[in-house]
């Protein structure tokens, strides 16, 4: 690992001028976005972060004050395993390409891009939460995953510019170009182009939409282009605190709620300047039908084409599965046909976005039971749910169709009288609002949530995760 080079990277970057050069001239212009659009406020705050020193599992991570615009961003690949074949598709137990194969370049490179696009975009709509932060500690968890994500986008753009040539540096031109919500030139997916202004939404993009990235880097760690698996699995290793900061978030959130309304006379935990429960579920039911979309289509060709040719497989592919061809089995899919729902089989490949998408709300609908623990500790009478894959889709098959929070169609006249109860409304979104004041002081917690159970990294909860170079409004 070498930390004193302009890049940080354990890629030998030092033995390609013409690479490090490359990388030497995009680097200015990540500084540049990343002082336009990050952490507004904050650029010039020293923060209590963690910083890659090395990819082996048990001291990758140190932790330092830093200013972020100073934070090292770099490459980092998990250790090169030797002899690795292709894990799936039709290429199994083929090598696996350390160079890109001709005839997948343009497949690798939209996958390239669009997970790279992901990234900055996260850290653009998220820009302005620190200015109302609940806490020290949360102020800091913002800023760690912004930064993340910041060298999550390195890592894509290192791929981009060793590896595809000029249309990759132009790709890579191109992510600093592109703008969350910009009407002109938006980030490639729609999740990503959605305002995240308030801090519940924060917490409910870390726990839903960063779990999409979960298990799209585990699809792509198992690919059979080497150094996109190796970059993916340490972005893997990142991302988990990602995930932990929204469900914790969320757990942390319905705990205050409980708190708040018994402590109010009518029961109401907004009496208390708190977030009620049926409000937490409507964030749940507009963040998790946002993100579960990300997944594409649910019979995709493009899907079959990824896993065919080796470049995308399921998640743990190796471990949890014995058949690694997947051409003799077929996956039931429920369509629309005359307004009913009815099973279709289709090819097991082309239904790769759906057997993704079954891991990811099993694993949502694990931290829900998580939640719902919490409120049964505390003694109330609620309960959380993760909705339909179906509900609130504007994408892929379901799209055309509205659908209740169970999955079961209902008419446009249902919908319409419905969807107050199901989605934020603007009043929802104005109260909500208006308890985004900022709680700077060390130790205190604003009054919608909980503190965490322990502090970071072996630190107290009140510890000054972030010392303020300027007086903050």
């Amino acid at each position: 690992m070498s930390l004193s080079d302009s890049i940080p990277n354990n890629v030998d970057l030092g033995s390609d001028k013409k690479l490090l050069r490359a990388l030497e001239k995009w680097q200015p212009n990540f500084i540049n976005w990343w002082m336009d659009m990050g952490p507004e406020g904050f650029q010039h705050d020293d923060i209590w972060l963690r910083t890659a020193v090395s990819v082996e599992a048990g001291g990758w991570a140190q932790y330092d004050y830093v200013r972020m615009p100073d934070y090292r961003w770099g490459i980092f690949l998990t250790p090169n395993e030797g002899e690795r074949t292709v894990g799936f598709g039709d290429n199994a137990t083929s090598k696996v390409w350390n160079e890109v194969p001709g005839e997948l370049r343009g497949l690798l490179r939209r996958i390239i891009v669009t997970q790279g696009d992901t990234e900055p975009a996260s850290v653009e709509q998220q820009r302005l939460l620190g200015k109302t932060a609940p806490s020290l500690y949360d102020l800091r968890a913002l800023f760690q995953v912004n930064v993340e994500e910041g060298r999550h986008l390195w890592a894509m753009v290192h791929l981009l510019h060793q590896y595809f040539g000029r249309d990759g540096r132009e790709e890579a031109e191109a992510l600093l170009e592109r703008r969350s919500g910009d009407p002109d030139k938006p980030r490639i997916l729609q999740t990503f182009n959605e305002p995240t202004d308030d801090w519940m939404s924060f917490f409910m993009f870390t726990m839903f939409t960063d779990r999409d990235g979960k298990y799209q880097l585990a699809a792509l760690a198992e690919s059979g282009f080497d150094p996109l698996a190796r970059a993916t699995q340490f972005m893997l290793t990142e991302e988990a605190f990602h995930l932990f900061t929204g469900e914790t978030g969320i757990d942390r959130i319905v705990r205050r709620s409980i708190e708040a309304a018994k402590a109010d006379p009518n029961g109401d935990a907004r009496g208390q300047e708190a977030i009620d429960l049926p409000t937490v579920q409507k964030w749940i039911n507009f963040w998790f039908s946002s993100a579960v979309e990300l997944f594409g289509g649910e019979i995709s060709s493009n899907a079959a084409d990824y896993f065919a040719t080796g470049l995308k497989g399921r998640f743990r592919e190796k471990k949890k599965y014995d058949d690694h061809q997947a051409l003799e089995e077929v996956y039931s899919v429920n369509v629309i046909e005359d307004g009913r729902l009815t099973s279709r089989e289709v090819p097991l490949r082309n239904a790769m976005n759906e057997v993704l998408r079954d891991e990811y709300i099993a694993d949502c609908e694990r931290a829900c039971r998580k939640w719902n623990r919490t409120i049964k500790d505390l003694d109330f009478d609620f309960e959380l749910k993760i909705p339909h894959r179906r509900f609130n889709r504007s994408m892929g098959i379901y799209s055309d169709v509205h659908f209740d929070l169970a999955g079961e169609p209902i008419s446009n006249e249902a919908w319409e009288k419905n969807k107050t109860e199901w989605l934020p409304t603007p009043e929802d979104r104005e109260y909500v609002q208006s308890l985004m004041k900022p709680c700077y002081e060390r130790g205190k917690f604003a009054s919608w949530i909980a503190p965490p159970q322990k502090g970071v990294h072996g630190m107290e909860i009140d510890h000054e995760y972030v010392k303020f170079q300027s007086e903050k409004n």
